[in-house]
Formats: C-alpha cells, sequence, structure tokens
C-alpha cells in the first residue's frame, strides 16, 4: 500500500496500491458496512435517509434548518460506527437519535421520544418533561422572547429583562 485517505464523507476509504509482482498501481475502496437488525431479526445496511425522514417528522413545523438535519443524521452515524460493531440494533439507532434531537430542538426531541419509547399517558410526557427541565439545555435561555398568542404580543420569558 502506497496511500492510503478518507473518502466520501468519512465512510470509506481510499487505498492507492502497488502490485509486489509486476509494479503496476491500482486504487481500491473500502466501505464499513453497518447493517441494522430489525425487530423482525431482519438485517438491513444502515441509511442516513432513514434517520431524516424520521427526525424530518419530529421537527416539523419547528425552527430546523434541513442542514442541522443533516448534522443530526451524520452525527448519529458517526457515532454508531465509533462503537466498532457490525451490527447495531434498530433499538439502539432510535436512542442515539434521542441526545442529539434534545440538543437541536426540545419540542422536536418530545415528539421522537413520545413515539419511539412508546409514551402512553400524560404521565409519560409529564416525566420526560420534568426531565427536560432539570437538565441544562443550550437551547434554553433565560433572555429569549416569546410571543404571547392570546395577545400577540412580545413579551420577555423572566422578569428580569422586562426591568
Amino acid at each position: 500500500m502506497i496511500d492510503s485517505r478518507p473518502a466520501e464523507d468519512g465512510t470509506q476509504i481510499r487505498r492507492r496500491r502497488e502490485c509486489p509482482q509486476c509494479g503496476q498501481r491500482f486504487s481500491t475502496q473500502e466501505v464499513a458496512v453497518l447493517s441494522i437488525i430489525k425487530r423482525s431479526g431482519a438485517t438491513e445496511p444502515f441509511s442516513r435517509e432513514k434517520v431524516l425522514v424520521g427526525v424530518r417528522k419530529a421537527c416539523q413545523g419547528r425552527p430546523v434548518s434541513e442542514d442541522d438535519l443533516v448534522l443530526l443524521a451524520q452525527r448519529v452515524e458517526e457515532n454508531l460506527r465509533s462503537t466498532g460493531q457490525a451490527e447495531i440494533e434498530a433499538q439502539e439507532v432510535g436512542m442515539s437519535i434521542l441526545a442529539p434531537l434534545r440538543e437541536l430542538d426540545e419540542v422536536a426531541y418530545l415528539r421522537y421520544a413520545s413515539v419511539y419509547r412508546n409514551f402512553a399517558s400524560l404521565e409519560d410526557f409529564e416525566g420526560e418533561i420534568a426531565l427536560l427541565r432539570a437538565l441544562p439545555s443550550s437551547n434554553k435561555s433565560a433572555d429569549k422572547p416569546r410571543v404571547d398568542v392570546r395577545n400577540e404580543k412580545l413579551t420577555a420569558s423572566s422578569s428580569a429583562s422586562n426591568k
């Protein structure tokens, strides 16, 4: 092997090689296949597009850009690949989406978690909301303005910003 470098978006490795017998050079592309084990037991290749479809639904109507979603899907794939496992349970894929989605948009996170974790009651939602409130978030800010829909006025979210 003469040279090795990442290709594509980091999911492939391009290697430049030389035949030891004839001296001719050639290139190879190596791809690490990541298989997902579905609940039925069937396996299929990991699809970043499937991750995007799921988070798009959760983010519908939210102030989240397509670029943010693509980065989230890439981050999820990198996280899964970093485990070094060739096969990963579908449940683990869903769980690996939750943390980056929470950082991106808490409402979208709650939507996704409610479907993924099969929330069955208001108590399930209340418990998850309590956890969200207890944990620090980069999206929370005491100075963020919010719109009061009833009066259609812009109000401050904290009494400190009213002074």
